[in-house]
């Protein structure tokens, strides 16, 4: 009996909040339930059926209403509030949240399960300010941001201050992307909206606490829930903001290093691509273009015309070619550079304590930092992009945008260094994001960043994974930091393929990236000048295996394009974890050697030395067939594959569709008035449907603007006869033409084929039946096949 008691006792401690916290009144007006207790007020406010967001204001201070993460517009919610002596609940559809009046105590449940409550709720220390939560013992965490640490990111005590962490491998804890989300197995999400530093702690002392701390800044968070793992992601961009389409030859091969020194050396390296048939869209300068030093010059932020004589000509000369040009830029402006006292004259720098432009010395020399949150530093900044774009350049790379070195001492026109550290990038993307938006509104912008805060996408940001080590150690990590990133809203993270630092060369490494990085957003070698990363500066065996790779990234431009459409509508990450598919399989929630790649291809990278078997687990909703041989695997299954020389583990979901084309050397040559169009028939499967998105690959918000056209296909399966459906929707300011598709289907012995009614020849390979179709714009063939 005692026992039970003393149980009892430490369960009321363990999910009581705050012992000196009391409740004193409430009120519910405009759509926000207000909680007056005896040291603060709560403000509670649905934003949609699925978020909601909570809000404490201690006494004495004022509730900013300021994020720099949240964008929605809160809906009309059908919430209701209701109270009993004891308690008083706010309810939608979806979440409710009940408020104890004693002890005062904040619960958060969906359809009845408990998600999460407040422990102490808020807290005040000596020089922080904390918001306590209890957990329950099974749940898996993940968030947090980029960083290498198991997918599983509970037990963890998160540092939320973006740093790069140069040649890292298999464990990183502290990179450039610290994002204060948390995503939980239970299908729920906690985003703490406040920009300052801190920490997030995944229930680090094992006491089932998750804890946000913080410097300063708002005491906010929003609950955020959905029925599928795809439903919260979409709930939580719908929050922060969705990713614009970027443009479609980012979807291509980049030629990088670190770095071409001078204009002779890019076109020369271009030469090599054209020489081998290699396809290119894109060429990116690292610091050498506007100086001859690593260190002195940056902030010059204009071409070194000793090195690059006819900058203007040069990027014409490529653009002709379908070859856009990305230059880099950082935002310290060093006092050594030609623009310092240009811009300490202009007061856009940040500035000391005496008002002053604050300087420091770090790796490159003595600097001083563009005041991004100034005006007068927005603009300032924003007119240096512009006249390169006029020039000619088609991409901006933002580097050591976490800052790198900002030290606390730093005043800024939104605060101290530390109060607005982790949203520089973050504001950086958006400066350069509303500048094409105004100046350049027909352009879709490219925008690689290397650090960011929460809704960076929705600013077009492409992050990229740091300086991550050229090794097998350094490729290891990266399938979790690009699906964690994924989940996390930023689904273009990606890395330098191959690796960036270190002089290690392994050319069955290099592969293998590659391999990789053909499921990934970008498709982008970079490294340091020691190795090359360019596919045409590899010796003729590994250039040749490293150019079929590269191929097939150009042949699933449509599907890939696709993915992109549907990132922008929806949220939904390219990259996806297997407990996507089955969220209650205990042993996927921390697997990170195999995933998703959209919803059709399974995907398990290779990322140690000499592998010739390794093991796969296909999901049970289907069954899977590999891509390259063919081989039927069982849903549900565990088996040893054999592993190629030439590609990765590769598998498609069985009743997928695939769009694919013909290799081109690069995207101005893209069309859909020709394709392939992949089936994977599986007889035990019904019915199943695809689609591919079109647009001109330039104008932005081409959907919106009707500027488009979407084609669908469906089938249905009744044992003897499939039956291949398609149709298309026009959007009012798109101009489709007729399309001749060569249809593929796998896996199927067919008798006869009906095309409209008519029989049609087809041709049959190794259980693939290929058949010509011609698609008549505004038509909706029909395929027949007996089988």
């Amino acid at each position: 009996m005692k026992k039970l008691f003393l149980l009892l006792f430490l369960s009321a401690v363990t999910f009581a909040q705050n012992a000196n916290r009391n409740y004193v009144s409430h009120s519910w007006k405009n759509n926000l339930l207000e909680v007056k207790t005896s040291d603060g007020t709560y403000r509670i406010k649905p934003y949609s059926n699925k978020i909601i967001e909570t809000s404490f204001v201690p006494n004495g201070e004022v509730f900013n209403p300021n994020s720099h993460a949240v964008i929605k517009t809160p809906e009309k919610v059908k919430a209701t509030v209701s109270k009993t002596a004891g308690s008083v609940s706010l309810a939608t559809p979806d979440l409710m949240v009940v408020i104890n009046k004693s002890p005062f105590k904040i619960t958060y449940s969906n359809h009845g399960k408990v998600l999460l409550s407040e422990k102490n709720g808020y807290l005040k220390k000596d020089s922080t300010e904390v918001l306590q939560f209890n957990l329950d013992n099974s749940e898996v965490l993940y968030g947090g941001g980029a960083r290498a640490l198991g997918m599983n990111r509970r037990g963890n005590r998160l540092a939320l201050y973006n740093r790069a962490h140069y040649g890292y491998e298999t464990r990183a804890e502290l990179m450039n992307f610290c994002i204060p989300l948390v995503l939980s197995s239970k299908l729920y999400a906690v985003h703490f909206d406040n920009a300052a530093i801190g920490y997030l702690d995944l229930d680090s002392k094992k006491n089932n606490t998750l804890e946000y701390e913080t410097i300063s800044g708002r005491k906010t968070y929003q609950v955020i829930v959905g029925d599928t793992w795809d439903d919260l992601i979409s709930n939580y961009t719908d929050l922060t903001g969705k990713q614009p389409l970027p443009p479609r030859w980012s979807f291509g091969n980049f030629s990088s290093r670190f770095g071409y020194r001078s204009q002779e050396s890019l076109e020369g390296t271009i030469r090599k691509f054209e020489q081998e048939n290699i396809p290119v869209d894109a060429v990116i300068l690292d610091l050498f273009w506007f100086g001859k030093t690593i260190k002195g010059t940056m902030g010059n932020l204009d071409w070194d015309t000793d090195n690059f004589p006819n900058p203007e000509k040069m990027m014409a000369d490529l653009n002709a070619k379908g070859i856009k040009t990305i230059v880099i830029t950082e935002p310290f402006i060093l006092t050594t550079s030609s623009k310092w006292q240009e811009a300490a004259s202009r007061n856009i720098l940040v500035q000391d304590k005496e008002g002053k432009p604050a300087t420091w010395d770090f790796y490159f020399g003595n600097t001083g930092v563009v005041d991004i949150f100034k005006p007068e530093g927005k603009q300032w900044f924003w007119k240096v992009y512009q006249r390169l774009i006029n020039q000619g350049v088609g991409g901006m790379w933002g580097d050591l945008g976490e800052p790198e070195v900002f030290p606390s001492k730093v005043i800024t026109a939104a605060g101290k260094a530390d109060e607005v550290h982790n949203i520089y990038g973050h504001h950086w993307a958006q400066l350069i994001a509303e500048g094409y938006q105004k100046e350049f509104p027909n352009q879709r912008p490219f925008i690689l960043m290397r650090a960011g805060y929460s809704g960076s996408q929705r600013f077009g940001m492409i992050p990229w994974s740091g300086d991550v080590s050229r090794s097998w150690g350094g490729l290891q990590s990266q399938m979790e930091i690009s699906l964690q990133m994924g989940m996390q809203g930023l689904a273009y993270m990606h890395s330098d393929l191959g690796g960036f630092a270190g002089d290690y060369n392994d050319n069955e490494l290099y592969l293998r990236w590659l391999q990789y990085g053909v499921f990934n957003p970008i498709f982008r070698p970079h490294a340091q000048e020691e190795v090359a990363s360019e596919i045409a500066r590899k010796d003729i065996v590994t250039l040749a295996k490293a150019k079929k790779t590269v191929e097939l990234r150009y042949q699933l431009l449509p599907y890939n394009y696709t993915l992109a459409f549907d990132n922008n509508q929806k949220g939904t990450p390219f990259m996806r974890p297997l407990f996507f598919e089955e969220p209650n399989n205990e042993k996927l929630l921390n697997e990170k050697e195999s995933y998703l790649w959209g919803d059709a291809f399974l995907i398990k990278p290779i990322t140690k030395a000499g592998v010739t078997t390794t093991q796969v687990y296909f999901p049970k909703s289907s069954n899977w067939f590999d891509f390259y041989s063919g081989k039927k695997y069982a849903a549900g299954s565990t088996e040893t594959v054999t592993v190629a020389e030439t590609s990765i583990p590769t598998f498609v979901r069985g009743g997928s569709f695939v769009p694919m084309i013909e290799t081109i050397q690069n995207t101005t040559k893209y069309s859909l008035n020709k394709f392939n169009l992949h089936f994977y028939f599986d007889a035990t499967g019904k019915t199943s449907t695809g689609k591919v998105y079109h647009d001109n690959g330039e104008t932005p918000q081409a959907f919106e603007k009707g500027q488009y056209e979407l084609l669908y296909f469906n089938s249905n399966n009744n044992g003897k006869e499939l039956m291949l459906k398609f149709t298309s929707t026009v959007g009012k300011n798109y101009s489709a033409t007729d399309k001749n598709v060569t249809v593929l289907v796998h896996n199927i012995n067919a008798k006869r084929v009906f095309v409209n009614g008519q029989e049609a020849i087809f041709k049959t390979t190794d259980e693939t039946l290929s058949l010509s179709v011609t698609w008549k714009k505004g038509a909706a063939p029909e395929i027949k096949i007996e089988y």
